[in-house]
Parts: C-alpha cells; sequence; structure tokens
C-alpha cells in the first residue's frame, strides 16, 4: 500500500501510537495531505538525516524507499541514532535473487534504460543486509521474500497507471515486473532490532 494508506492502516488500529511520516518530496506530502483525515504529522526531510533527537524513536518503518537514499549504510546509521535501544527497524526493498548481481546486470541490460522511479541505487543481498545491519548495531529479526504475494498488484498497477496516461510509469513497471518474473531480483520485507 502507498505509504499514505500506510500511516493510515498502523493509525487505525493503534490508536495510542503518534505517528509522523516523512518524505523528501513536499510534492507527495501535498498529496498525502489530501487523501488522510486526520492528517498526522507529515514532514519533509531526508531520511539519512531525520529531523528527531538521539533515541526518540521507538519504531522507524520505511516502505519502498531505501533504495532511493544515497546510502544505505547512511540511513542505518541515521536509524540506530534515532532508535531507542530495543526500538524497531522495518524496512521494505528489492534484493538481488539467488543468481545474483550477473544475472540482475544482464536482464537490466535486455530491458533497457529505464527511469526506474528515479534515483535507485544497485540492489544488495539479503546477507549483505544482514551484515549492515549488524555493523551498525542491528539485529536481524525477520527476512521475508515476498516476491510472489506482489506479482498481482503490477496489473492493477498497470492500469491504473494507464488510466492516469502515464506512460513512462507503465514502461517502468513492465521492468520492474520483468525482474521479479525472471528472477533477476526479489521483494524482501526485513525486520531489526537496536541492540543496547
Amino acid at each position: 500500500m502507498p505509504w499514505p494508506a500506510g500511516l493510515a492502516h498502523i493509525a487505525a488500529r493503534h490508536r495510542r501510537c503518534r505517528l509522523a511520516g516523512l518524505n523528501i518530496d513536499e510534492r507527495q506530502l501535498r498529496w498525502a495531505r489530501r487523501l488522510l483525515a486526520p492528517v498526522p504529522p507529515l514532514v519533509v526531510g531526508d531520511g539519512c538525516s531525520l529531523p528527531v533527537a538521539p533515541s526518540s524513536l521507538d519504531h522507524v518503518l520505511a516502505v519502498e524507499c531505501v533504495f532511493h537514499f544515497p546510502s544505505r549504510k547512511g540511513f542505518f546509521r541515521e536509524a540506530a541514532r534515532a532508535l531507542r535501544p530495543g526500538g524497531t527497524l522495518a524496512l521494505s526493498d528489492f534484493l538481488l535473487a539467488a543468481g545474483g548481481l550477473s544475472t540482475f546486470l544482464a536482464k537490466v541490460a535486455e530491458l533497457g534504460p529505464g527511469d526506474w522511479y528515479g534515483h535507485s541505487a544497485a540492489p544488495v543481498t539479503s546477507a549483505a543486509y544482514e551484515r549492515l545491519g549488524r555493523v551498525m548495531g542491528f539485529e536481524m529479526l525477520d527476512d521475508e521474500d515476498v516476491t510472489t504475494r506482489t506479482l498481482p498488484t503490477y496489473a492493477a498497477r498497470r492500469r491504473l497507471y494507464r488510466e492516469a496516461g502515464a506512460v513512462e510509469g507503465v514502461a517502468t513497471l513492465d521492468r520492474v515486473e520483468r525482474l521479479a518474473t525472471h528472477g533477476a531480483w526479489e521483494y524482501h520485507v526485513l525486520a531489526f532490532r537496536r541492540r543496547p
């Protein structure tokens, strides 16, 4: 679900939870404010430089964004700073499949250039995320490959893009779907706990 809907979903199920949304793109925040009522605080900010005090958060949730950040390491460092000991970090990301980087690069070359939803860092492996988390003071709690559960969303998103006249979105979505269906990458949900 898009991140504004994700905030609404969490708020409806955890009424005592205080939520805030962060996005570097003011346009997306304006869109979220139109969709959400009541609106939790929505802040323009960088995931690698969170506008919060050290050890002030219980949870950080990063949905389909870490691959856009300048550095996964910088994001983990910042999440470790912002989370209290025992706090959790959950994220979703496209990870290299078992074939590794060569399969991914061959498939990308075959598909040709695309806009790839703006800057995207090269995908990494589950093992790389586990190592990064460990180095940054986290223990990995879960790593689930949900690729097969995401495949039905491509047809729906393609229809929505076409209805909106977003030709570039359709082309990029086609590439992303092919990478997933041809084993070049997988879509994972990962969870970490900040160590004391």
